[in-house]
C-alpha cells in the first residue's frame, strides 16, 4: 500500500500541472484527488499552497471521512465534496475541481450546456448538467455532485454559482474531463454569441458517444492517457 500512496502522491502532484498548463485555474484555486484502490483512502492537494510549490511529498493523504491520515499540511477545503463523492460512487477513481472561466460563467448562469458538438457528444454523452449551490467545507458540495451525476454520463457537472467539478475512473481521466469540457464550455459560448446552435438529435448523441467510449484510439489504451 505504501507504493500505491507513492504512486498516486507522485501522479495528483504531476496532475496539477494540467490544470496550469490548460489554463483551468488561477491562483490557488481548484484541486485534483485519486482514490486509493482497495482501501478507503484518497490523496488531494493540501489548501492553499501555490501550483509552483505542489510536490509528491506535500500531498495529503486522508480517509473517507476527510480526515488526514499522513501529511503535514492542512488538506483542500473541498476534501469534504471529494470524499463525499468516493463514498457515495464507488467506481469513481478520480475527482477534479476548476473554476474554468467558460465553464464556470454558465454556473454563473445556472444553465446546463446544451449538447450541439460533436466532441461533447463523445465526452459527455448528452448535456453538461448544472447542480445545485451548496457552501464550501462540508459535504452539501459532494451531495449535490452524486445527486446531479448518478445516472448521468456525463462526467462533469457545473455546480451553480461555484464551479466545474469532474469524476473519472482515475484521476487522470478526471483531468481530461476538465480539461474538455471548458473546451466545450467555450465553443458554446462562442456558437451563442454567432447566433442560435443548431440541436443535435439524440440517436447521433448516443451513437457518436458508443463510438467514442467503445471503439476510438488503440486497443487497451484509454482515451484519457497522455
Amino acid at each position: 500500500m505504501g507504493a500505491e500512496v507513492t504512486r498516486l502522491r507522485e501522479q495528483v502532484a504531476t496532475l496539477h500541472g494540467e490544470l496550469v498548463r490548460y489554463g483551468l485555474v488561477a491562483w490557488t484555486a481548484g484541486n485534483v484527488s485519486a482514490r486509493v484502490p482497495g482501501v478507503d483512502l484518497m490523496v488531494i492537494k493540501p489548501s492553499g499552497v501555490s501550483y509552483d510549490d505542489l510536490r509528491p511529498d506535500n500531498m495529503i493523504v486522508c480517509d473517507l471521512d476527510g480526515a488526514v491520515v499522513e501529511g503535514d499540511l492542512s488538506p483542500s477545503s473541498d476534501t469534504a465534496a471529494h470524499a463525499y463523492v468516493y463514498r457515495a460512487m464507488p467506481e469513481v477513481g478520480g475527482v477534479v475541481h476548476t473554476h474554468s472561466s467558460y465553464a464556470t460563467a454558465w454556473a454563473a448562469c445556472g444553465e446546463s450546456i446544451p449538447c450541439h458538438l460533436t466532441a461533447q457528444a463523445d465526452e459527455f454523452g448528452g448535456e453538461i448538467p448544472v447542480g445545485p449551490f451548496a457552501l464550501i467545507g462540508g459535504d452539501d458540495i459532494g451531495k449535490g455532485i452524486v445527486a446531479t451525476l448518478s445516472g448521468h454520463r456525463s462526467p462533469a457537472v457545473l455546480m451553480r454559482n461555484h464551479g466545474v467539478f469532474t469524476i473519472g475512473k482515475d484521476a487522470r481521466a478526471a483531468v481530461k474531463a476538465a480539461v474538455m469540457c471548458e473546451d466545450v464550455a467555450r465553443t458554446a459560448h462562442l456558437a451563442r454569441t454567432l447566433g442560435r446552435p443548431v440541436p443535435m438529435a439524440r440517436e447521433d448523441i448516443d451513437s457518436l458517444y458508443d463510438r467514442y467510449q467503445n471503439v476510438y484510439g488503440q486497443p487497451g489504451v484509454s482515451s484519457a492517457a497522455p
